[in-house]
């Protein structure tokens, strides 16, 4: 019998807290029997909510901590404040002790990633932490990272990107060899900041066992699926994750708004359903939730402030995902592999988050 995955979970975190966090547990629980949850928080406002989810109860453990971070907080005041006792900081020392596998929170971002690197710490060769998530594409998914983690990267800090995604594809998408794309605002060589044409030339030269280099790809490129990894910076990283979603958005918002338009809108949507369906389902943003920290010698796991119990579960399964197939493994495998190469490269420039 495989071993179980112990999840903590930050149940303060999101805009409204335990009453998201456990119906996604229990959902999660549901798909992966295999574990077992320690839940930081209000008792009083835990309790309740496991009530109603038996199986749940019976494989979770409640820690109490009446301190939680603020999603207004700067990252620097939660950490002055909440550090040692708020449930953000406890989910993520779960893990540094081993008493977990992964923490996950749907909290403050900024006091994620600076908890995060303050508790677990960076993986030697890596500089600063990386928010990677799933994206879906016409032929699957992809990783895309940096999605805002930190602002701003030299060349070393690229190529340590791609390595990076190139083991979460390895671990979520069982891709031997991932396709590897620099995000930029054109395929040719010559285009783009020095940044990325220097990480470009240096990933080329290093051709690298754990990852296929394929160049540069465009904006549109994600979306079509023309790697399986795209490597940017967090702040046009960001950006592009925002754009992404807010689109997907209007598309459902239009059609809805077309399909009440007239009589026959109405009847070819009733003929039409299972392929309204299916697109609904691609771009439906709750099954993408989930963003994973990478570079800590730890897996931390963010899911969006605003999602559902279905949202929370997601990301929930990417943190499992991530723990049963061993990404810190395969990170580490990478860069024993090739940190002899990033070794020889001037060390990136602290970026201000």
């Amino acid at each position: 019998m495989p071993q179980k995955v112990r999840i903590a979970l930050d149940a303060m975190g999101g805009d409204v807290g335990a009453s998201v966090v456990i119906p996604g547990a229990a959902v999660a629980l549901a798909r992966h029997p295999d574990c077992e949850f320690l839940l930081f928080g209000d008792q009083a406002r835990i309790a309740p909510e496991l009530e109603q989810h038996a199986a749940l109860k019976a494989a979770a453990r409640v820690i109490h901590t009446d301190v939680a971070v603020g999603n207004h907080e700067k990252p620097s005041q939660a950490l002055r404040r909440g550090r040692k006792t708020s449930s953000m900081w406890l989910a993520i020392e779960a893990v540094k002790k081993g008493e977990a596998d992964v923490a996950i929170s749907a909290g403050n971002t900024g006091a994620l990633v600076a908890m995060a690197r303050f508790c677990l710490h960076m993986l030697e060769g890596i500089d600063r932490p990386a928010l990677a998530a799933i994206w879906p594409t016409l032929h699957g998914e992809c990783v895309v990272l940096d999605l805002g983690a930190t602002i701003g990267a030299d060349a070393r800090h690229l190529v340590a990107l791609a390595a990076m995604g190139s083991a979460m594809a390895s671990a979520r998408l069982h891709i031997a060899r991932p396709k590897v794309g620099l995000l930029n605002i054109g395929t040719e060589q010559m285009k783009g900041h020095e940044e990325i044409r220097e990480a470009g030339d240096m990933l080329r030269a290093m051709n690298l066992p754990q990852l296929d280099y394929i160049g540069f790809v465009e904006g549109d490129g994600i979306g079509k699926g023309a790697a399986d990894v795209v490597v940017t910076e967090g702040f046009c990283g960001n950006v592009a994750l925002k754009a992404a979603e807010g689109t997907a958005r209007q598309v459902v918002e239009v059609l809805r708004g077309a399909i009440q338009n007239s009589l026959m809108a109405r009847i070819g949507y009733l003929l039409a359903r299972g392929a309204f369906q299916t697109l609904r389902n691609k771009m439906d943003p709750r099954k993408g939730n989930g963003s994973v920290l990478l570079g800590l010698n730890g897996i931390v796991v963010k899911s969006h402030g605003g999602t559902d119990a279905e949202g929370f579960a997601s990301a929930v399964g990417v943190g499992y995902e991530m723990a049963r197939y061993d990404l810190l493994t395969k990170i580490n495998q990478t860069f024993n592999r090739e940190g002899g190469a990033l070794a020889s490269v001037p060390a990136a420039q602290e970026a201000v988050s």
